[in-house]
């Protein structure tokens, strides 16, 4: 069954010919598109600064309220225009509504650049009749198109995955359909209208029907920096590996400030330890309403968490957790489903060879787990850091990422902040002694291959290097 709309939102950006749109909608009985309700400098159109007794002031405090507004007083199916940079506290009330039927009108992005960029050079952004046209060719700026491109595939991006999370679908328009008298009448239909339209509004004219060579000065300039654009996003690093919770039970805070954000599998007894010599309570176990009661009770706090190599940390998770017998669902897997040769739990290995075979098969799990391609869920002690650090934003990211290797001087930088004492934390090399026994080349690709991402953000080298 169809839902039942009782308001709708037009989707668009500047130069896609959501003017054009707008008039069609406008021109069916029982609908109302009221222009740009949200743009930060106007109210609905150029210059206007009230609607339904707000001004920009009252609506700047409480923008819901011209919703609600909006959407009681103006009878049939009201809507309006809304583009990435307005008001993004309407964007939530809007995607989560299924009484609001959405329409998302595109264009090629290089299309509305160049028209956008000749609006801005003669000031003419509608064209209504044809003896006032003004023209101009307009001068392509990569870095300006680049930053303008972003915005809109952004803006795209969050629309999508609004429509996916809540079940919804939108009615998808592209610029050169819009004078296809079928297809609005396409969109009469999926708004629930029972009006049609005869023809396509006539009022508005297109403003540059030329060839998008003739709009341009610097041609060859705007051909070598698409050119340069990974149009296809074929650099894009795919990232199967679910999305991590922020983990604040695990957080640990000091009395002196200071609240540690565990990267399980790091150096989390070292940093305890530290926290502990500052001489200050520690506490733990923290829930969100304790953790920001914990907040407003420490003003001036700072967080942090430490991050570790990915080979070491997978070899620590390896042996505090596999070996150990303490994640025995995953400890089984491996042992039936990718043959992996490991002593009974807790038990230390015959030799460096098995230890060195068994770490690596653990390695290519890791890969499989971090891929989405195992059916158990991802191990906090082995998922990648930057998942967890995307966890801990969930709440809040930390103001200090410190490398394991340079554990010290972050601690100490911390410690100055607060005005603590410089307390050294406590050296522990067992970990890379232990890796150092068993390491090969062949460690080091299979780490490389399941923490990639990790790699390439926290510009990790080779453990060896």
């Amino acid at each position: 069954m169809a839902p039942t709309f009782t308001s709708f939102v037009l989707f668009a950006e500047m130069r896609t010919g959501s003017n054009f749109l707008e008039a069609n909608l406008n021109a069916l009985p029982g609908v109302s598109c009221l222009g740009e309700v949200f743009n930060p400098h106007f109210i609905g159109k150029k210059d206007q600064t009230e609607m339904f007794g707000l001004d920009l002031a009252a609506r700047e405090r409480d923008p819901l309220e011209l919703l609600r507004r909006l959407r009681a007083q103006v009878p049939g199916l009201p809507g309006f225009r809304f583009f990435h940079d307005h008001d993004p506290r309407v964007l939530p009330a809007l995607l989560d509504d299924p009484a609001c039927a959405k329409i998302i009108l595109t264009r090629n992005p290089v299309d509305s650049y160049v028209s956008w960029k000749i609006a801005q050079a003669t000031g003419q952004w509608k064209l209504t009749n044809i003896k006032n046209l003004k023209t101009a060719r307009a001068r392509f700026d990569a870095a300006e198109f680049t930053a303008h491109l972003e915005a809109l595939q952004d803006f795209q991006i969050r629309l999508m995955h609004g429509l996916q999370i809540t079940g919804q679908t939108a009615f998808y328009i592209d610029y050169d359909d819009i004078q296809d008298l079928a297809v609005l009448n396409g969109l009469a239909s999926f708004l629930g209208v029972e009006a049609r339209l005869d023809a396509p509004d006539a009022t508005l004219k297109k403003q540059n029907p030329e060839e998008i060579a003739d709009k341009v000065e610097n041609l060859d300039e705007m051909a070598a920096a698409l050119a340069r654009l990974d149009r296809f996003n074929l650099s894009r690093s795919p990232n199967f590996e679910p999305r991590r919770p922020p983990a604040i039970p695990s957080f640990v805070a000091s009395g002196a400030g200071l609240l540690y954000m565990p990267v399980r599998s790091g150096p989390e007894k070292r940093v305890r330890a530290w926290l502990d010599a500052l001489g200050a309570a520690i506490s733990a176990d923290f829930t969100q309403k304790s953790l920001r009661q914990w907040k407003r009770a420490h003003p001036g706090h700072r967080s942090f968490t430490v991050i570790r190599h990915p080979l070491l940390r997978a070899h620590a998770a390896f042996l505090d957790m596999i070996v150990s017998g303490r994640r025995a669902e995953h400890r089984a897997l491996l042992i039936r489903a990718h043959k992996a040769d490991l002593p009974p739990p807790g038990r230390a290995f015959a030799d460096d060879d098995q230890h060195r075979a068994a770490f690596l098969t653990f390695l290519r799990y890791a890969k499989l787990s971090t891929g989405g391609q195992t059916g158990q869920k991802v191990d906090p002690n082995w998922a990648s850091q930057g998942a967890v650090l995307q966890g801990f934003a969930g709440f809040q990211a930390p103001d200090l990422v410190i490398r394991e290797d340079r554990l010290a001087e972050g601690l100490a930088w911390l410690a100055a902040e607060r005005g603590l004492p410089a307390v050294p934390p406590p050296s522990d090399d067992a970990a890379a002694r232990a890796l150092e026994a068993i390491w090969t080349p062949d460690l080091e690709e299979a780490a490389q291959e399941a923490y990639s991402r990790d790699y390439m953000a926290f510009g990790f080298e080779s453990w060896k290097t």
